[in-house]
């Protein structure tokens, strides 16, 4: 059984990985936005001036889910220990 230490440790490294990922996307999309874009219409059959919108969207919602399911919980036992 893992104890309030350990839940606390393992939520501070989900936050660092989560937030390490969407940093190397979020730089990712806006430095090589072209490349990416078209990549992405070629591989989805989509149309390239779509795209931006659905990356603005892509990553509101994963940084919601990293404040939500990741952060929220740290701070939370943070308070508690």
């Amino acid at each position: 059984m893992m104890n309030i230490t350990e839940i606390t440790t393992f939520f501070g490294w989900c936050t660092l990985i989560n937030m390490s990922v969407y940093t190397f996307s979020a730089l990712f999309i806006m430095v090589f936005k072209s490349f990416t874009t078209n990549l992405h219409s070629k591989l989805m059959g989509m149309n390239p001036a779509e795209l931006p919108s659905l990356y603005f969207k892509y990553l509101g919602n994963y940084k919601i889910a990293i404040l939500l399911l990741n952060f929220s919980p740290y701070i939370a036992l943070k308070i508690m220990a």
